[in-house]
């Protein structure tokens, strides 16, 4: 008897939060097959240790993987000591910089440890790409090229983009994806998780596979998780994310922080609640709605303890102090702003109204009245007359206790 759940059972799991699966049709019957047979699924996840801070965005799939496994499949996570040598190029627009084989195996190092916190290390398989790619001769490297022509490789929509702009495209980063898909060849993939940037890559996979007579693998998309803006991709250079390795205080204030449209995303991509109870959370109150989002998360990565601990601490500090209702809107345009999104202090009273001048926003300043109160219920005073702040639209800005709005950025 198979000690596997039920594919359909299964598939209501494993479909949640996916993109994409290519091909669709075929999922199924992988699940199927092995449920059958009793032989788990290989499910295979590549890691170019290009960088050691592990956010809420990489365990998008990282999570997905730990669902294959508490299903009963065999995770095999493949570290690319050598393809972190040339750079992914999925979504770059321009040549990546090389690192060394030291640097390289420091990260990877540092990555592992943070893996483990999502994975389960001591029941997957985790291997380095160096292993095979190392001892091969040149040979070799034009056998495994031979398969490939350059009309595929530029069909990769970043190299496309590139070619017709007369960026340059290096030879080296043209054999990225031809040393990722022959990863799954090596592992014997049946199933690989990544970005939807990432494609071409899986179905090169399925080509190179079909061509040494072994079962094609399925690719599973996840989505790319937004940032606390709310917009662009989560990422430590962008300043929005949310690390895994942060205290559960400094994850609470971020997650406070969350724009209301893409709590829903977070909750399916980031947790394991039904959705029934999702949409009941956010039927309700944001505010409650997000402490739950956190202190869920949290626990993940610090304990039951830490989640709740955290909720309790933003309270006392920070939410007790409630963000003012029914104030009056004043619109900001944001021609106004800096690049970085900031405004002077004594420009942004006068704007908003609060004071008829320059001159007499810069004395209120002085007099010590001035203060705004960030998306997150934090109340910073405008100390400086030459201060910039940096403008939410939602965020509120005031003098003393009656000269007080609520900021409309357009």
């Amino acid at each position: 008897m198979s000690t596997f759940p039920p594919v359909s059972d299964q598939l209501a799991i494993l479909r949640r939060g996916l993109e994409k699966i290519v091909p669709e049709e075929e999922f199924a019957q992988k699940l199927e097959k092995s449920r059958a047979t009793g032989k788990p699924l290989r499910v295979k996840y590549g890691i170019d240790p290009t960088g050691i801070d592990v956010h809420l965005g990489h365990t998008v799939p990282l999570r997905k993987i730990r669902q294959f496994q508490e299903l009963g499949h065999q995770a095999v996570i493949i570290i690319g000591n050598y393809t972190a040598l040339v750079g992914d190029p999925s979504g770059r627009d321009q040549t990546r910089a090389r690192l060394t084989q030291e640097q390289v195996e420091k990260n990877a190092v540092d990555y592992l440890t943070q893996v483990g916190k999502v994975v389960d290390l001591s029941k997957a398989e985790v291997v380095r790409n160096g292993d095979w790619f190392a001892p091969m001769s040149f040979t070799d490297v034009l056998e495994l090229t031979s398969k490939v022509t350059v009309a595929q490789l530029l069909t990769r929509d970043d190299f496309a983009k590139r070619y017709a702009t007369g960026q340059a495209i290096f030879l080296h980063e043209c054999l990225y994806p031809i040393m990722q898909a022959w990863d799954s060849v090596e592992v014997r993939a049946d199933i690989e998780l990544g970005g939807t940037e990432q494609l071409y890559s899986f179905m090169l996979a399925r080509d190179l596979q079909l061509d040494q007579k072994l079962p094609q693998q399925i690719g599973l998309m996840t989505p790319i998780l937004v940032g606390t803006d709310g917009t662009r991709r989560m990422g430590k250079s962008l300043g929005n994310y949310i690390g895994i390795a942060e205290s559960p205080y400094d994850m609470m204030k971020k997650f406070m922080q969350l724009p209301d449209a893409v709590m829903r995303m977070y909750y399916e991509l980031l947790t394991d609640l039904p959705l029934d109870q999702v949409e009941a959370l956010l039927a309700g109150h944001p505010k409650e709605a997000k402490l739950t989002l956190g202190k869920t998360v949290i626990a993940e990565y610090h304990g039951l303890a830490g989640g709740e601990d955290a909720a309790a601490r933003w309270q006392k500090e920070i939410g007790e102090g409630t963000l003012p209702t029914n104030l009056p809107e004043k619109v900001l345009s944001k021609t106004l702003l800096t690049p970085e999104g900031t405004v002077q202090a004594a420009l942004l009273l006068k704007e908003l109204g609060l004071r008829e001048s320059t001159s007499k926003a810069m004395e209120a300043i002085a007099q010590g009245g001035a203060f705004f109160i960030d998306l997150a219920g934090t109340r910073i005073p405008i100390a400086d007359r030459k201060q910039f702040v940096t403008i939410q639209s939602g965020m509120i800005v005031g003098i003393g206790k009656k000269a007080v709005v609520k900021v409309v950025l357009e």
